[in-house]
């Protein structure tokens, strides 16, 4: 199977960079007391070190926002799905704990303030890219049963004509959510930087461990920029 970035998605900011983990035979749980407490303290240290009306001028998010406006998407109406996560949090609620595999995610989400999507292999059947629609592609909103249409020229994440995410970076599909039952999941975290010390590295870095450690299964990786824009796996 591969993944790509169109030309086009590079055209918009030539520094977007995606970090790109395959994991498979993975073995997802309950979660536990544990994972709860690193996901509680990845909000309390966010709440610390970061100011509500501050949090669209953080780097990353303030970097979503001006690729969400340059491919004509409003970031006020279509708030990222990190914004979204951070704001949430930094007017002090809580995410709610769902199972080990996505809170941890979650956790290390807020921890680098690195957009995180995890998608279930078992309900991707066609090559994945990001690029903008063409027309006819259609998408199943989250807790949905029947799918939408979706309009040409929205920057989307797809497989095939089965949209995962839309508005870039925006809402995630009912089809890839990560159950107790998953045990292959395609990760894409999305910088603007792959310096070793870089967010999206440290993410990654801190990704790949936690699934090795926790979940067991095998990882490959992978990073996506302007010079390498397609990948196998």
């Amino acid at each position: 199977m591969k993944y790509t970035v169109k030309p086009e998605v590079f055209e918009l900011e030539p520094e977007l960079r995606f970090g790109i983990i395959v994991a498979r035979g993975l073995k997802n749980k309950e979660t536990s007391a544990d994972e709860t407490a690193r996901l509680r303290k990845a909000e309390e240290d966010a709440r610390d070190s970061i100011k509500a009306e501050e949090l669209k001028q953080q780097p990353i998010i303030a970097g979503y926002r001006k690729v969400l406006e340059k491919a004509g998407i409003n970031p006020n109406k279509f708030i990222n799905s990190m914004e979204a996560m951070m704001k949430r949090v930094l007017k002090g609620g809580q995410l709610p704990t769902i199972n080990s595999l996505v809170d941890l995610c979650n956790a290390i989400s807020i921890e680098n303030q690195v957009s995180l999507g995890g998608h279930d292999l078992a309900d991707i059947h066609d090559d994945l890219s990001v690029g903008f629609t063409k027309g006819g592609e259609k998408f199943l909103p989250f807790g949905a049963e029947d799918y939408e249409p979706v309009e040409a020229g929205e920057l989307v994440f797809t497989s095939g004509d089965v949209v995962q995410t839309r508005k870039w970076v925006w809402r995630q599909s009912e089809l890839g959510k990560m159950t107790l039952d998953t045990t292959d999941v395609f990760f894409q975290l999305t910088g603007f930087d792959d310096a070793p010390d870089s967010p999206l590295s440290k993410a990654l870095d801190s990704l790949e461990e936690t699934l090795k450690e926790k979940f067991g299964g095998t990882c490959q990786r992978f990073m996506v920029k302007p010079d390498n824009r397609s990948i196998e796996f």
